[in-house]
């Protein structure tokens, strides 16, 4: 396990600032999701801390070893870290012991140094050893590149969108396998990914890249109940934004008197409300914790399987359009008249 720290990092392409000042301290053992936008930087810094591109300025330190800085560059190979690329790039020629065997010693290699114990760690029995590539489902090459970044047991594992290319399915079970063996090994890592429900669900803290810099770091939960900034509330999730006046602690909007979770200045917001924070009642229900109740219509419904996307027209405010998520059981008809709660806190942000 080791400690990695990253100081005002800057890196520019023909003139163009790709990365602003990054600062980021990863703790030992611990999986961080950097998530953004496309565009925003994420494989840039992770090249750069590879050692596949020089940084403009700051400094790179891993386990206490400094590998950049203003004068200094160490090649990628001195790095001591593992890196899985988004297509997992196993080498087409070569068996599965083959090609996770490849970075090590040539006495290693020939030894077959752990690659049973490899092929375990990453969920796959000794079987596979033999497989050439193309008999690997995508999953399973992206396990077995794991496996070879594994092998020579780097201070610092890198993971570059590893399952972007897989479907829905397979996507959820190889990044369980992922982590379990990540985990297991006690690796710090990072995960690069544009999709948020991986970056939540996989994440142990996730760092949010937009525009080349760092605008916020937090655990998944504190990311997603209070994104720093409205752009990053709707980049995170659905998100329901509606006018409203903060006044000591208390929002007023469309939906009701409001419970805000973090402080702001009194005046003009814009509330944040997750979809699934909205509750549909009957016409003859009422809230049980007595919360504001507001009379709406059902416009539309995208129904999804597990759960739906409803429409609705407030009945208060003809501009209004809200959108709420419920369980797919309890969808209910277009054009049906419903009841409106907010569950749990929000958030504001100034309005501008």
């Amino acid at each position: 396990m080791s400690e990695l720290r990253i100081s005002g990092l800057r890196k520019a392409f023909n003139g163009c600032a790709v990365l602003h000042d990054v600062d980021l301290a990863v703790q030992p053992g611990t999986l961080l999701a950097l998530l953004g936008p496309s565009g925003g930087g994420k494989t840039t810094l992770l090249r750069v801390l590879c050692g596949f591109d020089r940084a403009d300025a700051g400094t790179i330190e891993i386990d206490g070893i400094r590998v950049v800085d203003d004068n200094l560059h160490v090649p990628t190979e001195q790095r001591r870290i593992g890196y899985v690329p988004q297509e997992g790039a196993l080498f087409p020629h070569l068996s599965v012991t083959e090609n996770i065997v490849f970075g090590l010693p040539r006495t290693q290699r020939r030894a077959r140094h752990r690659v049973a114990e490899l092929l375990r760690l990453v969920g796959l029995s000794d079987d596979y050893a033999q497989r050439m590539p193309q008999q690997l489902s995508g999953g399973q090459q992206q396990r077995v590149a794991l496996a070879r970044a594994l092998a020579p047991s780097p201070s610092l594992v890198l993971l570059d969108e590893p399952f972007s290319s897989l479907d829905a399915a397979l996507r959820l079970e190889t990044r369980e396998a992922v982590a379990e063996a990540l985990a297991a090994t006690g690796a710090t890592a990072i995960l690069v990914t544009h999709d948020q429900a991986e970056a939540l669900s996989l994440g142990h803290e996730v760092a949010v890249l937009w525009e080349g810099k760092l605008i916020q770091r937090a655990a998944p939960q504190t990311l997603y109940r209070r994104p720093a900034t409205r752009e990053l509330a709707a980049f995170i999730g659905d998100a329901v934004l509606l006018p409203g006046i903060a006044e000591n602690g208390i929002a007023m909007c469309p939906l009701g008197r409001l419970q805000l979770v973090a402080p702001v200045p009194n005046g003009r917001v814009d509330v944040m409300i997750r979809p699934e924070q909205i509750h549909l009642l009957s016409a003859s229900e009422t809230a049980a914790d007595h919360s504001t109740v507001q009379d709406a219509l059902v416009t539309s419904i995208t129904y999804n399987g597990r759960d739906a996307d409803i429409c609705l027209q407030l009945s208060s405010a003809a501009q209004s359009i809200i959108r709420a998520r419920v369980p797919g059981h309890r969808s209910p008809k277009v054009g049906e008249r419903v009841r409106l709660s907010v569950d749990s806190d929000v958030i504001a942000y100034p309005h501008r």
